[in-house]
């Protein structure tokens, strides 16, 4: 499995972040399991949000690279090649 970019890191980190502050400011826990509780679901959150903007971000290669998605009529760059 490739490793994230620095974009979908960074998107995953917020997402954990925000539903921790979340989470603990609405569910009030003040217990030290309850917190760790709602700390592992926000990790699992981020981590979840991370692996599948991997995998949409490698459909889109996979279009890009087979050109799926192209119009028959479009222009293509000199560079592109005939075929």
């Amino acid at each position: 499995m490739p490793r994230p970019t620095t974009a979908q890191l960074c998107t995953g980190i917020l997402i954990v972040v925000a539903t921790t502050v979340a989470l603990l400011a609405v569910s009030g826990s003040s217990g030290v399991f309850e917190v760790a509780v709602l700390v592992a679901f926000a990790v699992a959150l981020g981590t979840l949000a991370t692996a599948l903007l991997m995998s949409v971000a490698a459909q889109r290669r996979a279009a890009v690279a087979t050109g799926v998605g192209e119009r028959p009529g479009a222009p293509r760059p000199e560079y592109a090649g005939r075929g």
